[in-house]
């Protein structure tokens, strides 16, 4: 990029660095609008989510306002929620259930898959008018799903689905697995703003380095609650999925839903923990049960989908709207059929570390915005080093930084490609 230091991978010397102009620089945020979010594939939504037909919900995914739905067949469709008349959004709920839309402006109403089907004063309009292609509500260019995981891309061309996430998918199957009736997000959105750029909560989302000294309260806590924590040690590796996506996979001691046991949920609750590991290892075969049950993973899909399957599951988008300012979407995810005292711990775990207000995010929050502080400092620091473990050779530790290398280099490729 003209006129900005590129990133240094240098694979002999195990260096790698980054310019922290890329956290700053107004002429790269629109570079990366155009080459990354304008063609990536973008997670859009759940399938539990709209759990009948005619349900909806609004949502904004990279600065465009979307309507995602079911018509009264049960087809999903993601709409650019914009009236084709004078623009107005067309659906200014947040969800709910309705099989069409009215904008308030003028009164235009359109079916659930974007159809004009009247208007006021139609008279005063030439025949033909209400059927004009450019009169309907404009879907998104492509909707694919993987699983119940919804994806758009607001580009034409490029690969589908399926190979843009290539073995992502399979990480994403491994969540969907945890239920034999399928999984469901829990309660609503939770929704803040960071004032930090974008890519500092991609890294830190995978980010095994900083828990022990940015998390130590919560670490702390957790050893000082009688049977919160179980044996197994916290230990894992990093992998490069390709393609940006990459996730840290671990082994650690706290209770996880799904099948592992702790003391604090006691004998009744480890009946039932076993039970439920039983029941997965039928399902899914011993390898893929003990991989479900018994370890975590911090994946991140590029550019900006996080999935968080350790104490609890979390579903996270991000987008900025500046160099230094992103706002953030996060959900819970369970199977449907959990019982009531297993889901309790669940959204207990989920609001105690990955909630706003809880443990772990307020810290993460700081720690990004201070970095973001931080760069205002210009003159020779104009680096990050995110060399960690780059010269290991038995494969990269959970805490070393491969992950965060991999986002890297594909964050470079395609802005690179873009200026091609």
């Amino acid at each position: 990029m003209e006129g900005t230091p590129g990133i240094v991978d240098d694979r002999v010397a195990g260096r790698f660095l980054v310019p922290r102009r890329a956290f700053t620089n107004r002429e790269i945020f629109e570079k990366e609008y155009a080459a990354i979010f304008d063609r990536c594939w973008l997670y859009l939504g759940h399938a539990s989510e709209l759990p009948e037909p005619g349900s909806f919900l609004t949502r904004t995914v990279a600065r465009r306002p979307i309507l995602f739905n079911r018509d009264k067949s049960g087809e999903f469709n993601a709409l650019f929620n914009a009236c084709p008349h004078r623009g107005a959004l067309v659906c200014r709920e947040r969800n709910g259930k309705s099989p069409a839309f009215m904008c308030m402006y003028h009164g235009w109403t359109f079916g659930a898959d974007g159809h004009l089907m009247t208007l006021p004063g139609a008279s005063g309009y030439p025949e033909g008018f209400k059927t004009d292609p450019q009169k309907q509500m404009v879907h998104v260019p492509r909707m694919e799903r993987h699983g119940d995981f919804f994806f758009i891309n607001f580009s034409k061309d490029g690969e589908d689905l399926a190979t843009y996430l290539g073995e992502a998918g399979d990480y994403l199957n491994l969540v969907s697995e945890h239920s034999a009736s399928g999984m469901q997000i829990v309660g609503g959105t939770q929704e803040y703003a960071i004032r930090g750029n974008w890519k500092l909560l991609t890294e830190n989302s995978f980010d095994g380095y900083h828990a022990a000294c940015t998390h130590s309260t919560y670490l702390e806590y957790l050893k000082n609650a009688n049977g919160a924590l179980g044996a197994t040690p916290l230990e894992g590796i990093g992998i490069d999925l390709g393609q940006g996506h990459a996730l840290v996979e671990y082994t650690a001691p706290w209770g996880r839903p799904i099948a592992s046991w702790v003391p604090l949920w006691g004998e009744e609750g480890k009946v039932e923990i076993d039970k439920i590991y039983a029941d997965l290892q039928t399902r899914v075969g011993p390898d893929r049960a003990d991989r479900i049950a018994h370890k975590n993973r911090n994946m991140v899909i590029f550019p900006n989908l996080v999935v968080n399957d350790i104490m609890a599951i979390t579903i996270r988008t991000f987008f900025p709207t500046a160099p230094d300012y992103m706002e953030v979407n996060a959900w819970a995810l369970a199977p449907r059929e959990e019982s009531e005292w297993l889901r309790k711990y669940r959204l207990y775990n989920f609001t105690e570390f990955l909630g706003p207000g809880g443990f772990a995010t307020p810290d993460d929050v700081e720690a990004i915005e201070k970095c973001q502080q931080g760069y205002a400092v210009g003159g020779d620091a104009q680096y990050n080093d995110i060399s960690k473990g780059m010269l290991r050779e038995d494969g990269a530790s959970f805490d070393d930084e491969e992950q965060m290398r991999a986002f890297w280099r594909e964050w470079e490729r395609r802005l690179a490609a873009a200026e091609a």
